[in-house]
């Protein structure tokens, strides 16, 4: 295959009626680690809207549990994209998905916000520092695909285009984001558990190099320290490098989706989509769903 084929046939496919397609073919084909990178920023960007970092600090799911609360988020969202919204497995993690936000009181300007971080975030940062940009079928299907989503979930009022998605991000973020202590302590968590995955000694660059990744609103809403310009400057050109070297190699023939990602730690011996979302409880070990080697 060659480098650009793949392009050639998600553009030739119909990005309304085959949306999920096109979205798993750009998300475990094309750019699986871009968009892993991309939905971690998604998430972290919504600890700093003060209603939201504060109900996480509360419930303690991702300061206590941290990395459980990272693995069940993914896994949840992977299994849509990877099976399809017609599969039990889709329907299984939608249950467990609106089942934990029915525990809280969480309104739907705030829903509708996180909805469109999925779909905002992960063109930009794809556009910056991907090996090519993402096609107009691309963003499109990846619309439709969390319009969707935002529809089994009940949320009201989803934007119905990408425009309209990324007005919504940007005009709730700029009415909305500020300091709280509970969400700058979800936050550190956040950064503490990026960089547990790596050797101990790079946990200070590792830090450093997410924070030179925020922007300005982001940085200020956490009372951060911006690092300097140049090393802002450095971890942005690293990037961009590192897009340049992928677009060199021979394009992946074999899909790569969340689960198989290192940084899902939790169930090392399976689990079951049915039980994601839940506190862990002592002593239960394998499940029927298994990761593959």
């Amino acid at each position: 295959m060659r480098r650009y084929e793949r392009l050639e046939h998600i553009r030739r496919m119909d990005p309304y009626r085959q949306a999920t397609e096109i979205y798993r073919l750009s998300s475990a084909y094309e750019f699986p680690w871009d968009y892993t990178r991309a939905l971690e920023l998604a998430l972290y960007r919504t600890y700093a809207v003060p209603r939201i970092g504060r109900l996480l600090a509360e419930t303690a799911e991702l300061t206590d549990r941290t990395q459980k609360r990272y693995d069940d988020t993914v896994l949840l969202l992977d299994a849509i994209v990877e099976h399809g919204f017609g599969s039990a497995q889709a329907r299984t993690a939608v249950r467990r998905i609106n089942r934990m936000h029915r525990s809280y009181d969480i309104p739907d300007d705030d829903m509708r916000y996180v909805l469109c971080t999925f779909v905002v975030i992960p063109r930009r940062w794809i556009d910056a520092y991907g090996w090519r940009r993402l096609s107009q079928h691309e963003i499109v299907a990846s619309t439709v695909h969390y319009r969707t989503l935002g529809r089994h979930m009940g949320i009201k009022d989803v934007p119905r285009s990408y425009e309209e998605f990324e007005s919504c991000l940007d005009a709730y973020e700029e009415a909305h984001f500020g300091w709280d202590e509970g969400a700058r302590r979800v936050s550190d968590a956040t950064l503490g558990l990026m960089a547990s995955w790596y050797p101990r000694p790079l946990a200070p660059v590792l830090r450093t190099a997410t924070l030179a990744l925020l922007d300005e609103p982001l940085l200020h809403a956490f009372r951060y320290t911006p690092p300097s310009a140049a090393t802002r400057a450095w971890v942005r050109r690293a990037l961009r490098l590192r897009g340049r070297a992928v677009r060199l190699l021979p394009p992946r023939g074999a899909p790569h989706f969340a689960r198989q990602n290192q940084e899902i730690r939790s169930y090392p011996d399976g689990y079951r989509l049915a039980d994601l979302g839940t506190r862990p409880v002592p002593g239960l070990r394998g499940c029927p769903v298994r990761r593959p080697d």
